[in-house]
């Protein structure tokens, strides 16, 4: 047996003590079992680098025969065990995996046969090595050949046998982790497997050469998949450079069809049928040839797509047939999946429900549970297809609702998948890739006519995300599972096995800071019904779709349709908007009035729609150039401009139906509250604008109070910090203009409100707030108020835990990019310098406070981390007067600064949907006088608001006045361009 001792296999009589001493010579030959073996592996080693594959295997034939011939003893068996598992490895990269099957089976029993041998340190050491390759790659024998359940089991048997292993550089480790990426991706679980491999990158030493670039290209691999297509290109890189340091050239040429991969995903279809073909003539020249079946799949897809039908067919049957004789069943079923929908659009509808069945038949038995449910999709759209091309007559409800079955089920699936991800980036990519899914649901609700469903698919969809702050235990228990496959909650915000309060610092606070926003899915959502609750929206398609496809798709607690209950005193209506292709909206009436309703606005004319407001808004990015805009040819400042945009915004998004009902119920029951939930496309619609009467102008405000209403899954789980006793009559805490730290006056963070006392307005609203009751911070005269360098988050935690009644908040706020997905990256610049701790980037020598602070609280950066409501507990009333400080609903999820305040136990927050003018703009921009102050008149009129007993009833009253002013004289300063920006959101 190898060890500290000379071999007795081959001749190592000219080995010296020094070589025995240290198993590897400069020249990169391991002493092990003497010549011509040692000298043999390393050459084998060279030639697999250099994907010579068909070498690398005649050597270690021909060591294997050489072996063979020795007379038997533990040493040879084990040197023939060695040699097996080599053989293995060289043959699972061809793709031969009925030869490499026999290999690692050969192997095994070798090593089985010589475990009770007597072996010294360094020989146990070495079969214990042996052993995991063989597990590992019977792992991957059984991944490949669609036994997940199996691979998964081997894998859990090797991990048992890591803590005996001496890994000093984290080789075996790596592999098993890699391994594990590789199961979750052939499943589907894409958000999960990100989530191992980016934690195993972050622990795998660089000396595990062979494994880091092939976690990056699987880290490359599920960001091509989810739409991530600038990430996936950086892995991909990363992965080549490790490539090319070792001499891997085989990794190198590889990435060719990766890249291809994402090409396709991303549109670029000529890039990638080039890449395609030149990958494929590599692998077909080295015989690779389960990676030429992979290229010959997308190529059939890519030829199918430039018309060329006889090619695609060819491609198609060369690659079923090389996954077939390869006993690659979920790939051979992924060919036959795309056969399918070739055979669909040509007409052969019987070829194609063969091919689809035989497809889903494979993957039900694998429990690849994901493609199940895109072969489901697959079949509902052929039957609404053929339900546009021909008259099913009587028959129509029932194709209709056989196409529901299997489309809503699939689609709530699909969706789900985005909540194993760690990031609001990556799950708002994957939603992207699933929208058509549910356009189709609607598409089918709508042929069908069915009010009801319309109902529970818009219930379902804005009951929104709910944050997950509790740690998630590892799937499955093992003497270390950190080690091998670290827990996704350690890359959120948990650290297992920490009992002290130990602070993370440097490079891990920099990681813990990254650590993503975890959500889980939407509660039940329980429907009202003539006598007591009703049933839970959507339940016969949730209970189908979590039978189907083993996922979960609500979250175990559930909330009413509605709550209503201290809405007596006045008719309120609830509007939801739901986005699916065409604009969706739902209605329902309460408070003494009754009714319910539905409409959608075609796709098309609501993006026009959107597009013409986006023209007249300052736009959150632009600076000063895009407020420029906006106050120049924007037609928010323009009087007849805006009337005609006012009357397109209602034209597309706005119900005749729904007007004529409010003016019913106005005059039986006086001004109602309309509650608006708008989806994210619409966001940023000022409601209250909307011109309803083609004939006069008449707004939606003059009739109705309109409030926005965010997800019902931001109602707090975990209670916020008990409110102190009298908390209601507490002080008032005045955030105004704080002086960021690093930024001047006159620069992009600097004043908003101007010199502290110039303003008497703002003096006179201070005194007034002074004279009725405690206020912090303290002050003795109104200017003190302003301009303070001594508001930071630590002050802010402190009074809010303290008590307060409310909060208003006047400063600069900065908005995430909708585009990047995460609302929860949305900052307030107070008074914090850069060594603050928190999750948002320093800013110069500030660093700002973001929603995911006022969210995570120090959850990611202490063992003891507290939620942020515990940290800063929001009163029941808050303003964030700052650029676009409500645009939270803009996202799919919404958890950017305002929802993060109703998280944290506020009951309303008034806040804006674009970036605002400051009354310096005003006076710079439109030439007004200094003495006339837009911005002040704001500030009071929602201080006012918030003192009142209905502040949406005050707010609004003032939002009306200044629109009667807007249409009597059309003076600049009373243009929506500020006032329609500013709203209240509520629960």
């Amino acid at each position: 047996m190898p060890d500290e001792r000379n071999s007795a296999v081959g001749d190592g009589a000219d080995r010296t003590a020094d070589e025995a001493a240290d198993p590897t010579t400069a020249a990169g030959v391991t002493h092990l079992y003497g010549e011509p073996f040692d000298s043999g592996f390393a050459r084998a080693g060279r030639l697999q680098l250099a994907a010579d594959l068909t070498a690398a295997l005649a050597v270690l034939d021909e060591l294997l025969a050489l072996a063979e011939s020795f007379d038997d003893s533990p040493d040879v068996r084990f040197l023939r065990a060695h040699l097996l598992s080599d053989i293995t490895s060289v043959r699972l990269t061809t793709s031969d995996l009925v030869g490499a099957e026999d290999a690692n089976r050969r192997s095994r029993a070798l090593l089985d046969g010589v475990a009770s041998a007597p072996m010294g340190p360094r020989g146990r050491q070495l079969w214990r090595e042996m052993l995991l390759r063989a597990l590992i790659a019977g792992a991957d024998l059984l991944r490949r050949t669609g036994r997940l359940d199996e691979a998964l089991a081997c894998l859990d048997e090797a991990a048992l046998g890591l803590p005996g292993f001496d890994d000093p550089d984290g080789l075996r480790t790596s592999e098993l982790g890699l391994n594990r990426v590789h199961l979750l991706m052939d499943r589907g679980e894409w958000g999960a497997a990100e989530d191992q491999a980016s934690a195993l990158l972050s622990t795998t030493p660089t000396t595990a050469a062979e494994t880091v670039p092939r976690l990056l290209v699987a880290l490359g691999l599920i960001c091509s998949s989810t739409a991530r297509f600038d990430a996936a290109e950086d892995y991909f890189a990363r992965a080549e450079d490790h490539f090319r340091a070792v001499g891997d050239t085989g990794g190198e040429r590889t990435l060719l069809a990766h890249r291809a991969y994402a090409a396709l995903h991303r549109g670029e279809l000529g890039l990638a049928e080039r890449l395609f073909a030149e990958a494929s003539a590599f692998f077909e020249r080295q015989r690779w040839f389960g990676d030429l079946a992979v290229c010959e799949q997308a190529r059939a897809f890519l030829a199918g797509r430039r018309g060329d039908a006889l090619g695609a067919e060819d491609l198609l049957a060369a690659s079923l047939a090389r996954f077939e004789r390869l006993g690659a069943s979920i790939a051979a079923a992924d060919t036959m999946l795309l056969g399918a929908q070739h055979a669909y659009d040509r007409g052969d509808i019987d070829e194609m429900k063969r091919l689809a069945q035989g497809a889903r038949d494979v993957y039900q038995e694998r429990e690849v549970y994901e493609r199940c449910a895109q072969v489901d999709l697959m079949l509902a759209r052929a039957l609404e297809d053929s339900l546009g091309r021909a008259d099913h007559g009587d028959h129509e409800r029932r194709s209709v609702d056989t196409a529901l079955s299997l489309a809503l089920p699939a689609a709530l699936t699909l969706e789900a998948a985005r909540y194993d991800f760690t990031t609001a980036h990556a799950r708002s990519q994957w939603l992207h890739l699933t929208d058509e899914a549910m356009r189709l649901v609607f598409r089918l609700a709508v042929r069908r006519q069915d009010q009801g469903l319309l109902f529970e698919l818009a219930e379902h969809r804005c009951a929104g995300a709910s944050l997950a702050l509790h740690h998630t235990a590892p799937a499955r228990p093992s003497d270390d599972p950190a080690s091998v496959f670290p827990s996704a909650a350690m890359k959120a915000y948990g650290h297992p096995g920490h009992e002290s309060a130990t602070a993370l610092g440097g490079v891990a606070a920099e990681a813990a800071a990254s650590a993503g926003l975890r959500v889980a899915p939407p509660t039940k959502v329980r429907m009202p019904a003539p006598s007591g609750p009703g049933r839970v929206a959507l339940q016969e398609y949730i209970a189908a779709a979590e039978f189907r496809y083993r996922r979960r798709i609500v979250h175990e607690e559930e909330v009413p349709f509605w709550i209503t209950d201290d809405m007596t005193s006045r008719p309120v209506v609830q509007v939801r908007l739901v986005d699916a292709g065409d604009l969706f909206m739902t209605w329902t009436w309460a408070g003494g009035a009754r009714g319910f309703g539905t409409g959608h606005g075609p796709g098309a004319e609501v993006d026009q729609a959107v597009r013409e407001l986006a023209d007249a808004l300052p736009g959150a990015g632009d600076g000063a150039e895009g407020m420029r805009r906006a106050f120049g040819t924007g037609a928010l400042t323009d009087r007849g401009r805006e009337r005609r945009l006012a009357r397109a915004l209602a034209e597309a998004l706005w119900p005749e139906q729904l007007t004529d009902q409010i003016r019913q119920v106005a005059e039986r029951a006086g001004r109602p509250l309309v509650r608006i939930q708008p989806s994210p496309r619409v966001a940023q619609i000022p409601w209250e604008l909307l011109a309803v009467d083609a004939d006069t102008d008449v707004r939606l405000i003059d009739l109705a109070d309109v409030v926005t209403t965010a997800p019902a899954s931001l109602r707090p789980r975990t209670p916020a910090a008990p409110r102190p006793p009298g908390a209601d009559a507490g002080p008032v805490v005045l955030v105004l203009d704080p002086r960021v730290p690093g930024f001047r006056a006159d620069s992009a963070l600097g004043s908003v409100l101007g010199p502290p006392g110039s303003d008497p307005a703002l003096s006179s609203m201070v005194r007034t707030r002074l004279d009725a009751g405690p206020v912090v911070p303290s002050v003795a005269t109104p200017a003190e108020a302003f301009r303070r360098t001594d508001l930071d988050r630590d002050w802010l935690g402190d009074v809010l835990r303290g008590g307060a009644r409310r909060l208003l908040y006047v400063g600069h706020v900065s908005g995430a990019p909708v585009e990047g997905g995460q609302s929860e990256d949305g900052t307030l610049h107070l008074c914090c310098d850069a060594d603050s701790t928190g999750l948002a980037e320093p800013l110069r020598t500030h660093r700002p406070l973001s929603a995911k602070d006022l969210l995570l609280g120090s959850l990611p950066l202490r063992a003891d981390g507290e939620p942020g409501a515990r940290i800063w507990p929001a009163p029941s009333r808050v303003a964030l007067i700052g650029c676009e400080s409500g645009g939270d609903l803009r996202f799919a999820e919404s958890f950017g600064l305002a929802t993060a305040m109703l998280h944290n136990g506020a009951e309303l927050v008034t806040a804006t949907r674009w970036a605002l003018p400051t009354s310096f703009a005003f006076h710079r921009l439109a030439q007004l006088p200094d003495s006339v102050r837009p911005l002040t008149e704001a500030v009071i009129a929602v201080d006012t608001a918030h003192e009142h007993e209905d502040p949406v009833l005050s707010l609004g009253g003032w939002q009306r006045a200044q629109l009667d002013r807007w249409r009597a004289e059309g003076r600049v300063e009373h243009a929506p361009l500020l006032w329609a920006a500013i709203t209240s959101i509520v629960v």
